[in-house]
């Protein structure tokens, strides 16, 4: 621990920066009564910032010469279109695909963006504001940093994968593809018993595996962002405790700055590699083996 006095180490304040506020006590055993009510509320409102953006888009939509947000957003909506064409080819599919595919766009960025607001902001009010009305000071602002978060969400794109096998395939033929592919089948009943139960677990571990890298995938990456900008913060706490202060300080806003820029390319792909994903497993459940 830090000596009275002073500030808390480096490990201290990372270790700190990486507690989620929860209902209840954390553990390391895994408690699905534990909810990070951070994640969720960070969730909830920049998904609102989200929906309320392409509201207002739709909203002020004319047949003239777009303005600028209306451009965008044209842009956007088109871009996916285009991709949701490319991969899904059942039309009536597409109706319901390709609006899923910009809300998860569009809401993972904005949780994505929550990554570049200043570290200390937000939970820097929350220690003034939080242990007053009786809560843990911890808060994480990085809803995608969270790994319940993100599989939260795969599992959402595994969820409509299984509906749209069932859908396009009857439960029967999908049943069918479960124990045929990707070794087929034999016409001697115990080569074709055998090669069921094969081709069955193979189809379980293709779902799993696509499940967690998908969510794995988006976690990983945030979470590694939020580490450097928890090191470029803490380069500017060093720089107030050390002679060369000042060269420390510059080197904190030169990294701060560069990372910041590099960082919404990040947040942007992420989010695209996402939609992206869910839309080529989602395509993959109307292909028949």
């Amino acid at each position: 621990m830090a000596a009275e006095g002073q500030g808390p180490t480096a490990g201290e304040y990372i270790r700190h920066h990486l507690m989620h506020l929860t209902n209840k006590e954390q553990t390391f055993i895994v408690d699905f009564s534990v909810i990070n009510i951070d994640s969720v509320v960070f969730s909830v409102l920049t998904g609102l910032i989200g929906v309320f953006l392409l509201w207002l888009g739709a909203r002020r939509a004319t047949a003239g010469v777009p303005g600028r947000f209306q451009a965008a957003v044209e842009i956007l909506v088109e871009l996916v279109e285009t991709q949701a064409k490319g991969v899904i080819h059942n039309a009536a599919s597409r109706k319901v695909i390709a609006p899923m595919a910009l809300t998860v766009f569009v809401w993972i960025f904005f949780m994505n963006f929550m990554d570049l607001l200043p570290v200390d902001l937000l939970p820097g009010i929350w220690h003034a504001v939080g242990p007053a009305l009786g809560f843990k000071d911890y808060l994480r602002v990085v809803p995608t940093a969270d790994l319940s978060t993100t599989l939260g969400l795969s599992v959402s794109v595994l969820l409509m994968c299984l509906f749209y096998n069932v859908k396009i395939k009857g439960l029967g033929g999908w049943a069918h593809e479960l124990v045929t592919a990707p070794f087929g089948t034999s016409k001697n009943p115990l080569w074709a018993l055998l090669l069921g139960v094969v081709n069955f677990l193979m189809q379980m571990i293709e779902f799993v595996a696509k499940t967690v890298s998908h969510g794995m995938r988006l976690f990983g990456n945030m979470f590694a962002g939020e580490l450097v900008f928890m090191l470029i913060a803490l380069l500017g706490g060093f720089a107030a405790l050390s002679f060369s202060g000042a060269l420390l300080f510059v080197g904190h806003l030169i990294a701060g700055t560069v990372w910041a820029i590099f960082h919404i390319l990040v947040i942007t792909l992420q989010a695209f590699i996402f939609m992206m994903l869910a839309l080529i497993y989602l395509g993959q459940a109307h292909d028949a083996h």
